[in-house]
């Protein structure tokens, strides 16, 4: 064998050591979870409550990085150019992940070409909730009220084509109810606007704003799931006054495309491990939220499904692609 060959071997071999090293050795530095919404979000709220049991599962700090911005989009934007190195871990959702892509002509990402699956890890109702300043005490009062008042009750969301956006233009277009939309930069603002009475409702992701409901601060008139659930208390279902109403959504954990096999499985069962673990139960289910894990592939049948029913609330609604 000439020297040539010999060296061409040698870092072959070398480079081949290395990349097994890597992987065995991971991980040997804290994790980035990129979170494409704001802090105080619902997104945010849950992935902070994984991120810090995650953190003491895998043995490496998990890091919040908020890249908030035109509903999703900028963070998975950098989700999608990040390195497959397994030192990024996306927070997934219905909103960022699949409404965005179906509100932009030319789509900047495809989720479900673009990145690696982990798990899904939570299903989030969503919260229809009043200041309490308002005489409403029922989804049935708010529908009758908000026709009494023409047109002058307001909507917060968390901006146009979050999931509280989404799930407040279903609500109007079902319910036949008047209401001006009011966009704010995230779900923390928009509920903090309900609080302060600068709005009048708003129907927005449980986590975003249970604490608020718990302290008296908006009074809870309605969840979006299809039946009653014992997380909600005696918060009564949407359907009961509108039927076949439910909107929820779900949230999980995607990588870059590319990441190695051996990491992806590595963080599957740490998230899994998680997300199951007692307190991690308590706390999810103390914001309305039901733990739910499975395979890669189960999750991606549930962002395809996401994609096929988003996009007819979307032509329902009569909203455009920008």
């Amino acid at each position: 064998m000439n020297c040539k060959c010999k060296a061409l071997t040698v870092a072959m071999a070398m480079a081949f050591s290395g990349g097994v090293y890597a992987q065995t050795d991971y991980p040997n530095r804290p994790i980035r979870m990129l979170v494409p919404n704001a802090p105080g979000s619902s997104v945010d709220t849950l992935s902070r409550i994984i991120g810090n049991k995650l953190t003491e599962v895998i043995g490496q700090q998990v890091v919040i990085d908020n890249r908030a911005g035109a509903g999703g989009i900028i963070g998975m934007e950098i989700a999608k150019s990040a390195l497959p190195d397994g030192y990024t871990l996306i927070s997934a959702t219905t909103a960022a992940s699949t409404v965005a892509v179906l509100l932009q002509k030319n789509p900047s990402f495809d989720p479900l070409k673009d990145f690696d699956y982990v798990t899904q890890f939570a299903v989030t109702a969503n919260i229809l909730a009043v200041h309490p300043a308002q005489p409403v005490k029922s989804v049935r009062e708010l529908i009758d009220h908000a026709k009494n008042q023409q047109g002058k009750l307001n909507m917060a969301s968390a901006g146009s084509g979050s999931q509280s956006h989404l799930s407040g233009a279903y609500f109007l277009s079902v319910a036949n109810m008047p209401s001006l939309h009011v966009p704010y930069k995230g779900g923390g603002p928009s509920v903090a606007a309900v609080v302060a009475g600068e709005v009048h409702w708003t129907i927005t992701p449980a986590p975003a704003i249970m604490s608020q409901v718990n302290a008296g601060r908006v009074r809870a008139i309605g969840h979006s799931l299809p039946t009653r659930s014992a997380l909600m208390g005696n918060i009564p279902p949407i359907a009961e006054t509108l039927p076949g109403f439910d909107y929820s959504g779900w949230q999980g954990f995607f990588l870059p495309k590319g990441t190695p096999r051996a990491i992806q499985e590595r963080l599957r069962a740490a998230v899994i491990k998680t997300a199951h673990s007692p307190d991690v139960v308590k706390a999810l289910g103390a914001q309305a939220t039901e733990v739910v894990t499975g395979t890669p592939e189960e999750f991606r049948k549930v962002v395809q499904a996401s994609l096929v029913n988003n996009a007819k609330v979307i032509k329902a609604i009569g909203l455009t692609a920008n």
